[in-house]
């Protein structure tokens, strides 16, 4: 008898066992990759809507800091590009440094001075 096998078929049995088990392991991978996959944000819509805003409301604050606008009309108050009010502020501040504290003391007073009081009703009992 002969003590060594046949070369041939032994190594065509190894390279289809190894071919197979990467099939399978291939095989295996791709399922899990399929049934793990994690399913949509159940807020997706929400975080679009949220992103949108977001970009709105950073499109007016730069608009706001870019161009000159009222504030509240009634008191006059006026919001300026923060260029143009610097240059007003060294304007003014290099002048007179007493007056234009003094001017700055009554814009900051007018502009939070509180609303007047609303009338008492009368006591239905008088």
């Amino acid at each position: 008898m002969n003590s060594q096998p046949a070369n041939g078929k032994f190594e065509t049995a190894h390279a289809i066992a190894i071919l197979g088990s990467f099939l399978i392991v291939a095989a295996l991978v791709w399922a899990m990759h399929h049934y793990t996959q994690q399913p949509p944000p159940l807020n997706a819509n929400r975080a679009e809507e949220r992103a949108k805003a977001l970009a709105e409301l950073r499109a007016a604050e730069a608009d706001a800091l870019d161009r000159a606008g009222w504030i509240d009309q009634s008191k006059g108050i006026v919001r300026l590009p923060i260029q143009d009010a610097m240059k007003l502020v060294e304007e003014e501040w290099g002048r007179d440094p007493a007056t234009a504290r003094s001017n700055l003391i009554a814009r900051v007073e007018k502009a939070t001075a509180p609303p007047p009081k609303a009338p008492e009703k009368p006591n239905p009992f008088e």
